[in-house]
C-alpha cells in the first residue's frame, strides 16, 4: 500500500512546493509594493526585471533549446509592443486581448521571417535576424501614423499607475510562460526540439523533421517575444522604435548566455541581476554601461557554461533539502 500511495505523493508534492512558492512569489512582494513598504522606484525596477526575464527566456528558446543564434529578438519586442498599443488605443480592443493578439501577430511574423531563413545556421542566420531587428526598427521611426516616429507613443494603462498590480501582471505572466515551457520540453515535442539541437543529422536519420521543429521553437520565442514586449508597453506606458535596437537584443543574449543556455531560471535569474546592477551603477552614468561586456568576459573565462549551465532550479529539491537541513538538526545534541 506504501508504494502504491508514493507516486501519488510525489506527484502531488511536485505541484504543491512550485505553487506555494509561486503564490509567494507573486503575492507577497505584491502586498509590499501596495503597502509602499517596498517603494514604486524599486517595484518598477523589479517589474523591469520580470520584462526582462520574460524576453530573456524567449532569446533562451531560440539559442539555448532550439540551438538558433538570434540576435533580433528586440524586433519582435517592439512588434508587440506596438501591436498591443495600435490594437487597444486605435482598434479599440480591450486590453488582455489586444496583448494576446499582439502575440499572435508576432508568433505570425516569426513563422515569415523563419520559414526561408531557419534553412540557414549559424551566423547566418545570425545577420539576418539582426537585419531583420534595424529594418523594424526604421519602419516604426517612418510609420509616424502607428508608431509616433522617433518621439514615441504613449500607453497609460493601470500597470503603467498602479505598481503592485504592475509587477503581480509581469510576475504572473512570466511563471505561467516557465510552466508552459517546462511542460512543453517534457514533451515529445520537446524532446524533438532538443534531439535538433543535440545533432541535426542523427535527429534527421531518426525520422524528426529538423526544419519543422526548428521553425516551432523560432514560432515559440517570437510570440514570447511579443508578449514581453506588450507588457513593457504598459508597464513604461511610453514606446519608442529603439525598443528595435541592436543593443536591446544583445542585452537579451547577455542574460541568457550569463544564466546559462538551455536554463530558463537560469535566464530569469540573470535578468533580475543585471537589470538591477544597471540601475544601482546609475551613478556611473555612461561607464556603467562597460559592467555588462565585464561580466560577459569574466563568464566566459571562468564558468563558460553560465551560471546554471543546462541545470534548472528546482524548487522541490531546494525544499528536500531545507528539510534535510532541519532533520540534522534536530537530532544533532
Amino acid at each position: 500500500m506504501h508504494k502504491l500511495n508514493l507516486p501519488l505523493r510525489t506527484h502531488i508534492r511536485n505541484r504543491i512546493i512550485p505553487g506555494a512558492f509561486a503564490l509567494i512569489g507573486v503575492g507577497l512582494p505584491s502586498l509590499l509594493i501596495k503597502y509602499q513598504i517596498i517603494d514604486p522606484y524599486i517595484a518598477q525596477i523589479i517589474t523591469l526585471g520580470g520584462v526582462n526575464a520574460i524576453l530573456a527566456v524567449s532569446v533562451n528558446t531560440i539559442t539555448g533549446i532550439t540551438g538558433q543564434l538570434s540576435i533580433g529578438q528586440a524586433g519582435f519586442m517592439a512588434l508587440g509592443a506596438y501591436g498591443a498599443i495600435f490594437l487597444n488605443l486605435d482598434g479599440g480592443l480591450p486590453l488582455p486581448i489586444a496583448v494576446l493578439l499582439a502575440g499572435l501577430l508576432t508568433a505570425l511574423m516569426g513563422f515569415i521571417i523563419g520559414f526561408p531563413t531557419l534553412k540557414l545556421s549559424g551566423d547566418y542566420l545570425a545577420i539576418v535576424t539582426l537585419g531583420f531587428g534595424e529594418i523594424i526598427r526604421v519602419i516604426l521611426i517612418n510609420l509616424k501614423a502607428v508608431s509616433g516616429g522617433a518621439n514615441g507613443r504613449r500607453f497609460t494603462t493601470l500597470l503603467a499607475i498602479y505598481p503592485d498590480r504592475s509587477f503581480c501582471t509581469v510576475t504572473t505572466v512570466l511563471i505561467v510562460i516557465l510552466i508552459l515551457l517546462q511542460n512543453l520540453l517534457r514533451s515529445s515535442y520537446g524532446r524533438a526540439i532538443l534531439a535538433v539541437r543535440e545533432d541535426e543529422i542523427a535527429a534527421n536519420a531518426n525520422g524528426i523533421g529538423v526544419f519543422r521543429y526548428k521553425m516551432l521553437g523560432f514560432v515559440i520565442a517570437s510570440f514570447i517575444a511579443g508578449i514581453g514586449g506588450s507588457l513593457f508597453a504598459m508597464v513604461v506606458g511610453f514606446v519608442k522604435p529603439d525598443v528595435a535596437s541592436f543593443n536591446k537584443s544583445i542585452d537579451y543574449l547577455i542574460f541568457v548566455v550569463l544564466g546559462g543556455m538551455g536554463s530558463m531560471t537560469g535566464s530569469v535569474l540573470a535578468a533580475y541581476v543585471l537589470t538591477y546592477l544597471q540601475e544601482f551603477l546609475r551613478f556611473l552614468q555612461d561607464y556603467r554601461l562597460l559592467i555588462y561586456p565585464l561580466i560577459l568576459i569574466f563568464v566566459m573565462l571562468f564558468r563558460p557554461q553560465g551560471l546554471l549551465g543546462m541545470k534548472e532550479l528546482s524548487f522541490v529539491r531546494l525544499w528536500g533539502r531545507l528539510m534535510g537541513l532541519l532533520r540534522r538538526g534536530r537530532k544533532s545534541p
